[in-house]
């Protein structure tokens, strides 16, 4: 579905002085590369965690498969998508072959009401349709991450918490009916019912829309639904492969040896109901 190969990203303002330190990759590793040499597959229907603490490079990864950041640049490597290359395709190319992002920090968008909010996402999937069809999906999307349909006039303002905000981003997302989500941390700053809810509003979206799901996080809780992860730090990949043995290796390494036991119960007694 989708491949990462051989990735180098670097702050887009020391691209050249990078170029002057090494003209090959085999050489000595710069520390201004922010990812180095990354390569991840992610497969068809496949849940794939991200893991690793803050500062390891993981929503870096994030904005280099949108090409969303103005502020770094893929200096080597292919990202391919579908069998195609899109390492140099602007986000809105991206998004129409079907990739889509939900960002950790939902945007603000003063002034729009969360309709008009969600209608952006349709026309990016190329539906420009006014009238019932568009109010109804747009209704639907709504219900679907756990809000009302009366949530559609409200303004996206500072009135909204801060889960809503990310269930209408998330609506957002499921609107372009994308082949492939990324979604930064949209589990970060909830609490254990309201991400159990988000978990499990991710697996109804893997089964209704058919997508694969690139979920950067890391919470030992992602295992109730992930299938794989990779283990990131210091922007480098440590290990990937099965969730819980990802995460095993995780927690030793953070010192979390306790934590990742318990959930390792918790995970093996949901498998057995």
């Amino acid at each position: 579905m989708i491949r990462i190969e051989n990735l180098f990203v670097a702050p887009k303002e020391e691209l050249d002085e990078i170029k002057k330190e090494a003209s090959s990759v085999d050489k000595k590793k710069s520390s201004k590369y922010l990812l180095w040499n990354i390569n991840i597959e992610v497969g068809k229907n496949e849940i794939h965690s991200i893991l690793g603490k803050n500062g390891s490079g993981k929503s870096t990864l994030a904005f280099a498969l949108m090409g969303l950041d103005s502020r770094i640049e893929i200096k080597k490597g292919k990202i391919i998508f579908q069998g195609k290359d899109i390492t140099t395709k602007k986000p809105f190319e991206r998004a129409r072959l079907g990739l889509a992002m939900a960002f950790q920090e939902p945007a603000r968008f003063e002034g729009l009401s969360v309709e008009e909010f969600l209608f952006l996402s349709l026309k990016l999937r190329g539906q420009n349709n006014f009238g019932q069809n568009r109010k109804k999906e747009i209704e639907k999307s709504l219900e679907w991450v756990g809000l009302e349909k009366k949530f559609a006039k409200r303004k996206l303002d500072e009135k909204l918490s801060g889960g809503e905000r990310k269930r209408i981003e998330l609506a957002s997302v499921i609107l372009m009916k994308p082949k492939v989500m990324i979604l930064d941390e949209p589990d970060a700053s909830l609490d254990i019912i309201v991400y159990n809810e988000l978990y499990d509003i991710l697996l109804k979206t893997k089964e209704r829309i058919g997508c694969s799901i690139i979920l950067i996080t890391h919470r030992e809780e992602a295992g109730l639904i992930a299938d794989k992860a990779t283990l990131i730090e210091n922007g480098k990949v440590v290990e990937s492969g099965p969730f819980r043995k990802v995460m095993r290796t995780y927690c030793q390494r953070e010192g979390r040896k306790e934590r990742c036991y318990e959930m390792k119960v918790f995970l093996r007694k949901k498998s057995n109901n």
